[in-house]
């Protein structure tokens, strides 16, 4: 089965972690391109070619203002990505809170051992 191309839906879009890192960038406000390139360290035409890609798959909104374009993240087309990996933080949750009540009753049961061992150590000294 072919791949879908990166440009198909969001899901492929944010398969590439420069475009995670550029929506990451624009989450608290909207930014101009030159400012994206200085920040994060990218090449302009890349930076471009990126935020092409997330405005075609509507997670990026442009407005002009004068000669400038500025970007934003669009809060609605993101929330499908959001619902979908909360279904696996809400999995990863619950298996490390398994994790932690598994080592919380290891620590109990050998508490005990510990507090005699410790005892048995401080008696020793005594001599």
């Amino acid at each position: 089965m072919a791949r879908a191309a990166t440009t198909s839906d969001a899901f492929n879009a944010v398969a590439e972690p420069r475009r995670r890192d550029i929506l990451n960038y624009l989450a608290l406000r909207e930014r101009p391109v030159g400012e994206i390139v200085a920040s994060l360290g990218f090449s302009q035409p890349s930076v471009s070619k990126h935020l092409r890609v997330l405005r075609d798959v509507g997670l990026v909104d442009l407005r002009r203002d004068g000669q400038h374009k500025l970007y934003r993240t669009n809060a609605e087309a993101i929330r499908p990505l959001h619902e979908w990996t909360s279904t696996f933080e809400r999995y990863w949750r619950r298996q490390l809170r398994r994790v932690k009540e598994r080592a919380e009753r290891k620590v109990g049961r050998a508490q005990p051992e510990l507090n005699a061992r410790r005892n048995h150590d401080l008696d020793s000294n005594k001599d």
